[in-house]
């Protein structure tokens, strides 16, 4: 599912336009992004949550040479899947 699908759900369940499923969408995508640089996790109960993970700096190699290179350190973004989430899955 592409995001403009999910505009096209959305849109039609909570039968607005499209533009204000969109603009819905992007809200919540912002809400999100700013609850993970402020609190570092976002918790959608029965959903799941959102996590920034810190990867350490580590050594890696070239694959086309071998040389070891060093890999620097960077934040990312985990998702834990909630238990309603998996129960709908199985």
């Amino acid at each position: 599912m592409t995001k403009q699908d999910l505009i096209r759900k959305m849109a039609e369940e909570a039968k607005i336009t499209r533009a204000q499923a969109g603009e819905a969408l992007n809200a919540f995508l912002d809400g999100v992004r700013e609850g993970l640089e402020i609190d570092g996790s976002v918790t959608l109960v029965g959903f799941g949550t959102f996590k920034v993970k810190e990867l350490g700096e580590r050594e890696g190699r070239n694959p086309s040479t071998g040389e070891a290179i060093s890999i620097p350190s960077r934040r990312v973004v985990r998702f834990a899947a909630g238990k309603n989430l998996k129960v709908s899955m199985n």
